[in-house]
């Protein structure tokens, strides 16, 4: 702990050379940048030769626990996992106006210290709490963030594309235990061919991921589904198909190929048609880094808190895709998240299938089960220089929008503060 609080390289060596040899130092000192370090909240009974803790991140609540054990001659096993706040280490539940107050005013502080740039968003059912705009989108034009910017979203683009992939099996086009081989024929790989179309929703097809080596010496290149399929359709499954749940980002580039094949259109075209126009959403789509895109901010990265942000176009791919990468702002996504919830996108049945657990953490395109003590669905995303959240707490009537054109985890945290603090009182209040 010492050594990995220190952010320390040497310290982190001589911690590697004494007790584990696989230890990852450059992994620890990125992951020791992430959370500012830990403290110690308490310790946890264990077996002998063993030890256990849970942690609190130093610059969030996040909770987690950390597992040692040592064994004559073995190297040391090193064990650190988020897990949920345990029910006697609970932060008191706020009014709702104290709630968001608090959340308005973290947002405040991380912006002073440029450790914020976004928008923030809470409403309940038909009323707005809080939609405020912090930082920069352009900081070489010293651009402000307006409610009107559109912020790249990540897997956000995850919910839109089930949502197209629902509408299509509604309509009698697709069935989720049809195949990749079934709507792409002549699909490279036998075993893949052979995933279904619930496997890609729930990520239990094994079929891996985009990002790597690959991605980054041809991600100008990329610029259609297909064209992903050229280049990893060769490829077999990481696990067999059914057996596990791993996120796949290829899974749902796929799910984007099945839905050009199955429609007639571009992935773009019918999400745009058939998903962003029903829901009234005119300031969202996925359209090329090359094209001049009003109001789209500039993405920024770096590469530790002491560093200054820099420009990460050189990071993102050539255009989003049905795994991520689109943008929208956080108006059109409350828009989205009203839609849904009037019946404007799906049947409710078919949304209560989307949003409920088909897997221990995962729906149809939806992260699904509790957050914090509540139980809600959503999505989130992140990579270098986007950071973005959507959280629909039905009970509560509560929809929770935060996006940020900087690193992960900031929103994570601003989404984590409020859900552990906001109140449970509006139980008969329906999300709208």
């Amino acid at each position: 702990m010492a050594a990995f609080n220190a952010n320390d390289r040497a310290q982190l060596e001589a911690f590697r050379d004494r007790y584990q040899p696989t230890f990852d130092v450059d992994g620890m000192l990125g992951f020791r940048n992430q959370t500012g370090g830990f403290r110690l909240l308490r310790w946890e009974p264990s077996d002998v030769g063993t030890a256990q803790a849970l942690l609190q991140e130093a610059g969030s609540e996040t909770v987690a626990r950390i597992k040692v054990a040592m064994h004559a001659g073995k190297p040391l096993a090193l064990d650190i996992e988020a897990v949920e706040r345990p029910a006697d280490l609970r932060i008191p539940r706020l009014g709702e106006t104290a709630a968001i107050t608090a959340l308005a005013e973290r947002a405040d502080a991380a912006a002073k210290h440029d450790a914020f740039s976004g928008v923030l968003l809470v409403a309940r059912g038909d009323k707005v709490l809080l939609q405020r705009a912090w930082g920069l989108a352009d900081r070489a034009a010293n651009v402000p963030v307006t409610l009107q910017t559109k912020f790249r979203l990540g897997s956000m683009n995850k919910m839109f594309t089930a949502v197209a992939v629902l509408q299509l099996v509604q309509a009698g086009k697709l069935s989720l235990d049809g195949s990749v081989g079934d709507y792409l024929p002549g699909y490279p790989n036998a075993k893949i061919a052979k995933v279904t179309v619930r496997q890609l929703l729930t990520h239990a097809g094994g079929t891996g991921d985009i990002f790597g080596p690959e991605f980054e010496a041809h991600r100008l290149e990329l610029r259609t589904h297909d064209d992903y399929v050229r280049l990893y359709g060769a490829r077999g499954p990481e696990h067999a198909p059914g057996k596990d749940y791993r996120y796949s980002n290829y899974g749902y580039v796929l799910l984007g190929d099945i839905i050009e094949h199955v429609s007639g259109q571009s992935y773009y075209d019918y999400v745009d048609q058939h998903v962003f126009a029903p829901a009234g959403m005119h300031d969202s789509g996925s359209l090329p880094e090359a094209v001049d895109v009003p109001g789209r901010a500039h993405a920024y990265t770096r590469k530790d808190a002491s560093s200054p942000w820099i420009d990460a176009a050189a990071t993102l791919p050539w255009r989003g895709t049905a795994a991520g990468g689109g943008y929208s702002t956080a108006g059109d996504l409350l828009k989205f998240a009203r839609a849904l919830r009037a019946g404007k996108l799906l049947p409710p049945a078919l949304l209560a299938e989307a949003t409920r657990r088909q897997t221990p953490w995962y729906g149809y395109g939806f992260m699904a089960g509790e957050h914090n003590g509540v139980t809600g669905y959503g999505h989130g995303g992140g990579s270098e220089g986007m950071n973005a959240a959507f959280e629909v707490f039905p009970a509560q009537g509560i929809v929770l929008i935060g996006l940020a054109n900087i690193d992960p985890p900031v929103i994570e945290r601003m989404v984590d503060y409020y859900t552990t603090r906001m109140p449970l009182a509006n139980a008969s209040v329906a999300a709208h």
